[in-house]
């Protein structure tokens, strides 16, 4: 077993023997937004244990996750207020403009930053690029206790604490999990809560681009019969992919030559970036979605897509779950520096109100879109095409919808307003 600890790692967990530990905070699972809530909650003083199902070295392998993420204006906040944006900013392409396209019209959605005035919209990173970031964090942090690989055989939660069994043998007591263990969450599972799930006719394939002509920053939505064409811009002269595609065609385009395949790309791409050529490997990914009844139990609380998960229009999945991570990251320091139990009732239920109905209104709000644009039916598109048009003429509409992309309305935690927890 390899066990990524920082220099001090007794800080963050005590041995009750030979094997078990005590802590105040364990989060079980090491994926983007488990990392960072663990790095936002050592930033603050809270002793956090985090348990990973994979190590860092198998995570920085190419092959373990050829994705990249949008990572809206609130997230590059979250981060920089863990501690981790300054290790990854060099590589992370600022978004400049929107343009949002309906399949050929000549009308188009254009958001420019400067409009809003507080920065890019957002960044576009490889998430390698995240996770290796996280990793120099997590490093950084003596309260932090980062055990990888750690497989959790079951959760146990009473009154006065919780306790993780793992696979080795090893327990961790603390006085709150946090289930960042995704869509399919042990964590949730173990609570009982049930969730609403959906799955859409529709798989995603991913791949980023080379391109001989600069992007400029611009982020292009381009909304075709099969689903959603998203091109985001990346470091260089590369931009990212996300093609959302009927299910049963998925397999063909798939199965494609690369070159048969870029020819593909480039007939939906068009020529505003010149030629382009595929430079990573190819993968597709069903699309789903997925919100859990509850979001807390006693003494546990779940975070990003062990919560929720959403069709990737908008590109938010992640951000969503950052903006769980700013919120009850705040619930617990305030109410670990009131010397108050941070797994109780109480702190748990305001990081449900807060962040609850945010997510299901985006859930709702992405689901009429996606079913809105997905098809090629003359007075749907019509209607579309002059919402688009009515909105690029209405600067007050059109500047909080910006503002909103950038999740930067409704009741923001302190770390998205920019301030210390």
């Amino acid at each position: 077993m390899t066990i990524s600890d920082p220099v001090r790692p007794a800080t963050a967990a005590q041995s009750t023997d030979s094997a078990d530990l005590t802590t105040e905070v364990v989060i079980v699972g090491g994926g983007l937004a488990g990392l960072t809530l663990a790095a936002a909650l050592a930033t603050a003083g809270v002793l956090v244990v985090c348990l990973d199902r994979d190590t860092p070295p198998a995570q920085m392998e190419t092959d373990f996750d050829g994705r990249t993420t949008a990572l809206a204006f609130c997230s590059k906040q979250v981060l920089d207020g863990a501690g981790v944006w300054r290790h990854m900013a060099d590589d992370a392409e600022p978004i400049l403009d929107i343009r949002v396209v309906d399949q050929e019209s000549p009308l188009f959605l254009h958001y420019d930053h400067q409009d809003v005035g507080i920065g890019p919209f957002g960044w576009i990173a490889d998430n390698i690029v995240i996770r290796r970031a996280l990793f120099a964090r997590i490093a950084e942090l003596p309260g932090l206790r980062h055990i990888a690989p750690a497989a959790v055989t079951r959760i146990e939660r009473d009154a006065r604490a919780a306790k993780v069994f793992l696979a080795d043998g090893r327990t961790v007591t603390a006085k709150l999990v946090i289930g960042a263990d995704g869509r399919n969450s042990l964590c949730r599972r173990s609570a009982g809560i049930g969730v609403t799930t959906w799955t859409y006719d529709q798989s995603a394939m991913i791949c980023n681009i080379a391109h001989d002509l600069p992007h400029g920053g611009v982020a292009v939505e381009k909304f075709l019969p099969g689903g959603p064409f998203a091109i985001l811009p990346l470091t260089g002269n590369r931009s990212s992919i996300v093609w959302s595609e009927r299910k049963s065609l998925v397999p063909t385009f798939m199965g494609l030559s690369d070159e048969a395949f870029t020819a593909e790309l480039q007939r939906r791409i068009g020529t505003w970036l010149g030629p382009v050529r595929v430079v990573t490997r190819r993968s597709a990914w069903p699309l789903s979605v997925l919100h859990a009844e509850r979001y807390v139990a006693q003494r546990l609380a779940l975070v990003g897509e062990a919560a929720h998960a959403m069709h990737p229009i908008a590109g938010q999945g992640l951000n969503m779950g950052l903006r769980d991570v700013a919120a009850l990251a705040e619930v617990i320091v305030d109410t670990h520096r009131l010397g108050l139990d941070i797994g109780g009732a109480e702190p748990l239920a305001r990081y449900q109100r807060w962040r609850r109905f945010d997510n299901l209104t985006l859930i709702t709000v992405t689901d009429l879109l996606t079913r809105l644009f997905s098809n090629d039916f003359g007075p749907l598109k019509l209607a579309r095409d002059i919402g688009m048009a009515a909105v690029n003429r209405m600067p007050p509409l059109k500047k909080f919808f910006m503002r909103h992309a950038m999740g930067m309305v409704g009741e923001l935690p302190r770390m998205i307003r920019g301030e210390p927890l």
